[in-house]
């Protein structure tokens, strides 16, 4: 029996306040932590503290738990208030104890205190043995949303994952959508592309089966791997992986998706006027990692030290979007801006084929190619600090659309032009308060340079309650490795991040008592341009008292510190241009400040207030010689009545352009959501949640609906 170590019971057992308690202190992550469900991390990504990495991250490590008896170095660094410290300090007291029956041991036994273990109760699993030869666990989940006045199915999710036999995982995730298009064709009339319009169709995104011990493991199905510094190959979510991950994860969008995406073919639009703003609930969503076969050797006793290998292969077919393609026999340079060389054309296929149609828009093309990959890693480990190892991987496309010859865009993720892959070496050494990393990599592609060389060099020092950590990069223009998951900067190059940059960035994190302190800078530069950048930040917060804790933070983000005019646009990571599909070129600044005030009046009720307010280059004609000014308020209040039901209440205003009605966003968002456990057994959530845009522009008056009305539920069942 597998059963997770409730905050309520920590602070029984610690005499702590048993909601809210100490901040949580992220080592990685970039933000104070604290967080009980979903829903919290969900709405620091909202605030902007968190990016889409570190919250999948977290809710990964929140949804699967962590069993402290089984857990490795990496996987325990990973949790969002441990620094390496902490970590061999957990390690040294299982190695001297056997098993960890209580976390409450660690406090007891002196490798944890009290608010450290108390923050990360909520991703801690308790495995409980049962009478039997065959004990067995498992997790159903059911997630639906609803908007008030869709006439569509919702979107559906659920989720099924049993564990048996000691060692065995078995799980698959169904996913119900209505908003993706169907089948996708060469249409030789047109010399285009056609697909069946949107329609509510079944997917089955995720399934897997894992045998897991001690010392080696074997996953089939959908999975993700990982390893080093993550410069060779890692598509996990872990900031430090070291083997195989099962992949089960399902997001949906946080806003409202357009309801009518086609645009003028041979016909007219039909999303003209009000058609054009009507809005409905989004679909259920998932990134295509690996589907295949992973198996590997955790620890085969060698010398002073010990062996580890891992060899996996995949065949996923993937889902690009419509954008992010184009025709080798039209474009002879896919690096040119010429129109031969956009996206082809996409038709809304109707029943009479040769009938004049309107074409497709912004659509995610289902089951375009294959991607055939395998790899393999290699490692000796000294001990658990000192090792070196090898891994390496290689991988081709095949394109599934007969009559028509396709590649990717220069700046989609993965390379075009062929084959393409990997092979690096890492390396790590660590005594006493001293941990050293590195990693080479050399990449190969198809296309003309052929690859580029990368490298990277992260050391920490921890001691007491402070941790330093510096990182410097190298990722050579020509360095095209898609599964390069490394430290660096949030600007892409050819639609990667390691890429074309070369940086060095500091962090420190320290607990100084009552007061928590983080900050960071970065400084690197887009080597092709000879751009320099920055990112630098600053938090702090104070535990005045029990019940009342303030804290402070500032951004500033600066992507050409060699141009300082204020005609320069600033835009965030997702944003495309509207045309082509293609990422923007923005060179312009960005400073937020926040004041956050946490409150706890009584054991069963929190109560945070925070304030933003940003000055970002916009680059528009409405701030060609100054900063535009956004704000944001929030209110969040959490009451738990009685053991088992979970009150939560948020409220958020927004004003992009403060100084304009008629530019930008102005929103209020609010939710009200109740959830109740069973026991352990059985859970219900059910949300009520208003978006409601109260700006002046055209499109805020023909939008519909304005206010939208969300019904959010989730079921779930364990045993």
């Amino acid at each position: 029996m597998t059963r997770r170590y409730s905050l309520t019971l920590l602070a029984a057992t610690l005499t702590l306040l048993g909601l809210g308690g100490p901040s949580a202190r992220a080592v990685d992550y970039g933000v104070f932590v604290e967080v009980e469900t979903e829903e919290d991390i969900l709405d620091l990504l909202a605030a902007g503290d968190l990016d889409e990495d570190d919250a999948e991250t977290l809710i990964e490590l929140l949804a699967q738990g962590l069993v402290l008896d089984r857990a490795s170095r990496e996987e325990l660094y990973a949790l969002p208030n441990l620094s390496y410290a902490d970590v061999d300090a957990i390690l040294d007291y299982r190695k001297d104890a056997g098993v960890i029956p209580d976390p409450m041991n660690l406090v007891v036994g002196g490798a944890l205190d009290e608010k450290k273990l108390l923050a990360i109760a909520p991703f801690l699993v308790i495995e409980e043995e049962e009478p039997g030869t065959f004990p067995t666990k498992g997790r159903f989940r059911y997630r639906t949303a609803y908007v008030a006045g869709d006439e569509k199915v919702p979107s559906m999710m659920l989720s099924a994952r049993v564990s048996t036999l000691k060692n065995l995982d078995i799980g698959l995730v169904g996913v119900l959508t209505h908003g993706r298009i169907g089948d996708v064709r060469y249409d030789p009339n047109r010399d285009a592309l056609s697909a069946e319009g949107p329609a509510v169709r079944a997917h089955l995104p995720k399934f897997y089966l894992q045998w897991d011990t001690t010392s080696w493991q074997v996953a089939a199905g959908t999975y993700r791997i990982g390893f080093g510094q993550r410069l060779t190959f890692d598509n996990t979510t872990a900031y430090t992986p070291n083997g195989i991950k099962l992949d089960e994860t399902i997001n949906m969008a946080q806003d409202l998706a357009n309801q009518c995406r086609e645009t003028a073919g041979e016909l007219p639009s039909p999303c003209l006027d009000e058609d054009y703003y009507q809005y409905g609930a989004p679909d259920y969503r998932w990134t295509d990692r690996l589907r295949g076969i992973a198996a590997g050797f955790k620890h085969a006793e060698a010398g002073p030290g010990w062996f580890q290998g891992y060899g996996f292969l995949s065949f996923q077919t993937h889902s690009p979007t419509q954008y992010q393609i184009y025709r080798p026999d039209h474009c002879d340079d896919p690096f040119s801006d010429d129109s031969e060389c956009s996206a082809p054309d996409l038709f809304l296929r109707r029943g009479d084929l040769l009938a004049d149609t309107t074409e497709l828009k912004w659509a995610v093309l289902p089951d375009m190619f294959n991607e055939l990959l395998g790899g393999a890693n290699v490692a000796y480990f000294f001990n658990r600090r000192t090792h070196v190892g090898v891994t390496g991987y290689g991988a081709d496309l095949y394109w599934l659309t007969e009559g028509i010859q396709l590649d990717l865009q220069d700046w989609a993720r993965l390379p075009f032009g062929g084959p393409f892959g990997a092979v690096g070496v890492d390396a790590a050494w660590g005594h006493e308060v001293i941990d050293l990393f590195l990693e080479l990599t050399r990449s190969f592609d198809s296309q003309p340079a052929g690859g580029g060389w990368a490298a990277l060099l992260r050391g920490t020092a921890t001691w007491k309650k402070h941790e330093f950590e510096a990182t410097a990069r190298y990722f050579d223009q020509d360095f095209n490795n898609p599964y390069a998951r490394p430290i660096a900067a949030d600007d892409q190059y050819q639609g990667l991040r390691a890429s074309d940059e070369a940086g060095v960035k500091l962090k420190y994190t320290g607990d100084l008592g009552d007061l928590d302190l983080r900050a960071a800078l970065d400084v690197w530069a887009q080597l092709s341009g000879e751009i320099p950048r920055t990112f630098l930040y600053l938090r702090a917060s104070y535990e005045v008292e029990e019940w009342f804790k303030p804290g402070l933070y500032f951004d500033y983000r600066d992507k050409d510190l060699s141009d300082t005019g204020r005609d320069n646009c600033y835009v965030g990571e997702d944003y495309e241009d509207e045309g082509t599909g293609e990422p923007t070129d923005c060179k312009g600044e960005k400073i937020r400040v926040g004041l956050e005030l946490k409150f706890q009046p009584l054991k069963r009720l929190g109560i945070t207030a925070k304030y933003q307010h940003g000055w970002v280059d916009d680059g528009g004609t409405y701030y060609p010689d100054s900063r535009r000014q956004d704000i944001s308020a929030w209110v969040i209040a959490m009451y738990k009545p009685i053991d088992g039901v979970r009150l939560r209440l948020r409220v958020r205003y927004l004003n992009e352009g403060i100084a304009e009605n008629d530019y930008l966003e102005q929103s209020v968002w609010a939710y009200l959501e109740g959830s109740y456990w069973y026991e352990r057994y059985f859970g219900v959530k059910l949300r009520y949640e208003l978006y409601a845009i109260v700006d002046e522009r055209d499109s805020t008056q023909q939008r519909s609906p304005n206010p939208a009305h969300w019904l959010r539920l989730e079921l779930e069942y364990r045993f």
